[in-house]
């Protein structure tokens, strides 16, 4: 199929292809170039590949096969020529016989003669010269195949017949040796005998007596095909089946990007209560020039959400902050910085920035899921974990990490030293930074020193005795060969998000994402319609969400690609509550459901987790009454929805978007009067929702005294009966 570029934005590496249908498709300029399926025409390419069989000779017999070949060879050729050596100037002993005399006999009467004098030859003798089934066409089809390959066209196909196969292996005892050799590089070494009773074991218990297994000596033929003759030690069997062969030369900045996660080794403060917490440095580090193009703080340990958006911010410029002068603003020559401001919309800083072709990581489960898998496939990277027991694949980082100790971490307040025995009296006390305020100081200390450092032992190949940095390294690179200024849209966001599929959207709820319901005016037109997707999810609703704020979900419209952002139906229409997360959301729908909760929706879910937010504790003693472990969580969650409203574009939830690529400022009140004020404006609005008008408010106190005299006394009507112990009104 013939295709067209309609559209092309190179600043966001996006293009839209048209098809002689009429059929239009987007995707990035990386892949168009580097897919497969885009090319020349098979018929503009040459001639087609031929088979991957290599063509046979003559050593590929045997010595006796190659005996018959010749023995074959002086019949053919008597039939021919009349003489069996096939020179008449070198007759043999009465050659030419008669019924062979080429002078009084044609090549039709020879063939006859030889096929008569073949099948008068002793049965078991012509048995054992191979020339018992000799016949007529058999020696037209010698002929033939002389010509095109010599004496090895008189060979018998089944003697070159082709190799490799064993047909006693089937495809389920082959999945079976496959399973068994993962099986036993996690066990001790083992030998050939322990690993078929594992194989006949493993086909037994799975697929039954009827599958018959070959004998040992076919499987270890077999296995030594599959895995070569198993001579390594068993502590590198596993990681050597990773290694390419191959001495990897990186040549150009964003190659192979290092990515690791390690303990910050300074106390910090958090920004809830205050107190000093550890927080994990999630550092992206290019293998070409070291620089350090991107790095994250998380409270904890960091999820599958941070690795995504740190990707994201190795592709965007890091802009300009507000105390940084002009020094630090984009310094590479070739690409103007007045250019790149033009395309990214603000200042941008001397940080490199690009798409990693390659990721390499280490063996965390962060790195290994689905949805690194889905957000490699977006982005178009290659996440590669580095091979077990092989340290080089990522020394790079773990070098780098050291740097980043001596030179910046061992001169803050607050630093813990390598490990326990070499830390201070008291660093938990000496903490004095915040979170936001060691993301700002890393951040000026990466632009400021670490790119401008001299890198002694890290000299490119082609420059041994040069002195380099980071950024002299890339101005090297971007003058030879160029510099691909890929921004990425703002839509990358949420293409980067988890995926949840919805088969149905509700007519009054909206969508149903892990217990919650969100809602919005954008789905009114594909309510209680199925959605036309295929494959898998057949007709099902895409829906992305971030488990870091889950106050909100976000919707493509299918007709117009148009972003959306749905709200929580249990959120009020005034007023904000405080973010949570997919374990708080755990938390809620776990104590809704010991209280014995059954809500019809979800605004009345929302006490339950604002009293889960708030604790139900007063402020005054939330420091002393809340366990550690529930106020690291507090703060982790706040920390998480500020960088996930950092991270949302301008069109998200309707907020702007930050002039620095920081989380934003704290709020003014702590968390927990944020909770507090929740549910008081929540009670407040129900409140007024159960009467049609506004009630009066009542007086204040004392005004029905205020309203006479209470020295005034009363009228003679007003006096009491002086006959009656009670007044009587009849």
């Amino acid at each position: 199929m013939r295709w067209v570029v309609d559209q092309l934005e190179p600043q966001h590496s996006r293009v839209v292809l048209m098809s002689e249908n009429g059929l239009r498709e987007r995707t990035n300029i990386r892949y168009l170039l580097t897919h497969a399926g885009f090319g020349p025409e098979p018929e503009a390419v040459g001639s087609p590949a031929q088979g991957s069989r290599q063509p046979a000779v003559l050593d590929d017999l045997t010595p006796h096969q190659q005996d018959l070949v010749a023995l074959r060879m002086a019949h053919l050729l008597e039939v021919e020529t009349g003489f069996r050596g096939g020179d008449p100037t070198r007759p043999g002993p009465g050659e030419p016989k008669p019924a062979y005399d080429p002078a009084a006999t044609t090549l039709t009467q020879r063939r006859h003669a030889k096929v008569a004098e073949l099948r008068a030859l002793d049965r078991e003798h012509a048995r054992l010269l191979a020339l018992h089934k000799v016949g007529y066409r058999t020696l037209i089809r010698w002929e033939v195949r002389k010509r095109r390959l010599g004496a090895l066209g008189c060979a018998d196909g089944r003697w070159l017949r082709p190799g490799g196969g064993h047909p006693s292996v089937s495809d389920l005892v082959l999945e079976a040796i496959y399973e068994v050799r993962q099986e036993s590089l996690r066990r001790s070494r083992m030998s050939m005998a322990s690993r078929e009773v594992l194989l006949r074991q493993l086909v037994l218990e799975k697929h039954g007596p009827q599958i018959p297994v070959p004998a040992r000596e076919t499987l270890r033929l077999v296995w030594k095909e599959l895995f070569g003759p198993g001579g390594a030690r068993q502590r590198y069997a596993a990681s050597s089946l990773k290694a390419s062969g191959q001495h990897v030369v990186v040549h150009r900045p964003g190659q192979v990007v290092v990515l690791d996660t390690t303990i910050l080794p300074v106390k910090v403060l958090d920004g809830v209560f205050g107190e000093p917490v550890s927080v994990h440095l999630t550092t992206g580090l290019d293998a070409y020039t070291h620089s350090a193009v991107a790095f994250r703080l998380t409270l904890v340990s960091d999820s599958s959400i941070d690795v995504a958006m740190l990707l994201r911010d190795m592709m965007m410029p890091l802009p300009l902050r507000e105390d940084w002068g002009e020094e630090l603003e984009w310094p590479y020559p070739g690409l103007p910085a007045t250019v790149v401001a033009e395309f990214a919309g603000h200042k941008v800083a001397a940080l490199p920035f690009f798409t990693p072709e390659t990721v390499t990581t280490d063996h965390g489960s962060v790195y290994r899921n689905h949805h690194l898998v889905e957000v490699q496939r977006v982005i178009g990277t290659n996440i590669l974990p580095s091979r077990v027991l092989r340290p080089t694949d990522k020394q790079a980082i773990e070098r780098a990490f050291g740097a980043f100790r001596s030179l910046l971490f061992e001169r803050l307040l607050g630093y813990t030293g390598v490990d326990v025995a070499d830390r201070g009296s008291d660093p938990e006390g000496d903490a004095v930074l915040t979170i936001e305020q060691m993301e700002h100081e890393i951040a000026t200390w990466i632009v400021k020193v670490w790119q401008n450092r001299k890198l002694g032992g890290h000299a490119p190949a082609w420059g041994p005795g040069e002195e380099h940095s980071p950024n002299s390294l890339m101005a090297v690179a971007m003058g030879q060969g160029g510099f691909a200024m890929q921004i990425p849209a703002p839509e990358l966001f949420f293409e980067l998000l988890p995926i949840t599929y919805v088969r149905r959207i509700d007519p009054g709820r909206g969508v149903k994402v892990r217990g919650l319901f969100y809602d919005d005016p954008a789905l009114d037109d594909f309510r209680n319609q199925p959605s036309a997707r295929g494959g898998r999810h057949k007709r099902g609703w895409v829906i992305r969400r971030d488990p870091r704020d889950r106050r909100y979900t976000f919707f493509q419209d299918p007709r117009t690609e148009e972003w959306h952002t749905l709200r929580w139906t249990g959120l009020p229409p005034e007023g904000e509550v405080p973010c949570f997360g997919d374990a708080r959301v755990t938390e809620l729908l776990r104590e809704a459901k010991r209280a014995g909760l059954a809500p019809r929706s979800d605004a009345e879910l929302l006490p339950v987790l604002l009293e889960l937010i708030g604790g139900l504790i007063p402020v005054a003693s939330w420091p002393t009454q809340m366990p550690k472990k529930k106020r690291a969580e507090h703060a982790r969650e706040a920390l998480q929805g500020q960088a996930a409203a950092a991270d949302r574009p301008p069109a998200a939830a309707g907020q702007e978007r930050p002039t620095e690529n920081t989380v934003t400022a704290l709020p003014a009140a702590p968390r927990p009067v944020q909770a507090v004020q929740a549910v008081d404006a929540e009670r407040r609005r129900r409140r007024e929702a159960t009467t049609a008008e506004k009630p009066n408010l009542p007086g204040r106190l004392g005004d029905s005294y205020r309203r006479g005299n209470l020295f005034l006394l009363p009228a003679a009507d007003e006096t009491e009966d002086p006959e009656g112990d009670e007044h009587d009104p009849a």
